[in-house]
């Protein structure tokens, strides 16, 4: 179980150490700016978990951030033992009903196929919350279809930004981001756990569609991608992507209030679609613009 708690801390919220790696394909992801007299704050959409060898930490990106004092993520991450510990202590279920029991039939028999498929025994998830069964079950197939958190976006930009002598905030904290998933009502839970067996079939082809999206640039083909898979939960995507948008722009606005440049870079999802930051912004008067390059 610590083991499966340490994947998910390293590739739900990105806690592997950052390897050298040389890009190979050069992609372009889309860069907007916001800005008034004294103050430019770009904002980049990031992915989590990449296969390594793409080229986007370079041209307008790399310029944007070469001029910045600050860069903003959404989490500044824990060391991981500590990281380790808060997981399990959100994710163990404290009622003493086990997973498998929460389940009907139906969805207990796809379950048990989706853990077969992980690699993972039966019983093996039955302590913890439904949530953090379903997180498991999005991260797990990663590492297998190539994809590496040590080539994650953040993962590159925070070691350039401490190398450089930049300043690192976080938008949230990691227990702010765990206690999203476990404050969920559990009939939610359980209804995100069963959408996310139903699309594990479509896990690859949607997942590099997604990214191939971001590599170009495309926000609304990005959005349809990233964010219809919510469609299924209309609760979670208000929790997950509207109202943390709706106080990241307040955030972006408030901060145009001091002089300086910075380079906040969230989960591209955050970046596309009608209830993007950058609509959050249209709404409290704030524009932001496309940065060609």
């Amino acid at each position: 179980m610590k083991k499966i708690a340490a994947a998910i801390s390293c590739l739900l919220l990105g806690t592997v150490p950052l390897h050298a790696q040389t890009p190979a394909t050069d992609v372009d992801p889309a860069l907007w700016v916001v800005k008034d007299a004294d103050t430019t704050i770009y904002l980049f959409g990031t992915i989590h978990v990449l296969k390594p060898g793409l080229g986007w930490f370079d041209e307008g990106v790399k310029s944007a951030f070469d001029a910045s004092s600050e860069l903003v993520i959404e989490m500044i991450e824990p060391e991981p033992a500590a990281m380790q510990q808060l997981v399990m202590s959100k994710a163990i279920d404290q009622s003493g009903k086990t997973l498998s029991a929460k389940l009907d039939e139906g969805l207990r028999a796809r379950y048990a196929s989706a853990l077969a498929d992980a690699g993972l025994p039966a019983q093996a998830l039955d302590p913890f919350e439904p949530w953090f069964a379903t997180v498991t079950l999005s991260v797990l197939p990663l590492s297998k279809l190539g994809y590496d958190s040590a080539s994650g976006v953040e993962k590159v930009l925070a070691a350039a930004a401490r190398q450089a002598g930049k300043k690192i905030e976080g938008l949230e904290t990691a227990e702010q981001q765990l206690g999203y998933f476990d404050a969920l009502p559990e009939p939610l839970q359980l209804r995100y756990l069963e959408a996310v067996i139903d699309d594990l079939p479509e896990y690859q082809p949607k997942l590099e569609a997604t990214i191939a999206s971001w590599a170009k640039g495309d926000p609304d083909a990005l959005a349809k991608e990233m964010n219809e898979g919510m469609e299924k939960t209309p609760e979670l995507a208000a929790i997950l992507l509207e109202q943390r948008n709706a106080r990241w722009a307040d955030w972006i606005k408030a901060r145009l209030d001091a002089p300086g440049t910075v380079f906040l870079a969230v989960g591209a999802g955050h970046l596309a679609g009608e209830a993007s930051v950058q609509e959050k912004l249209k709404a409290l008067k704030v524009d932001s613009v496309r940065v060609n390059y």
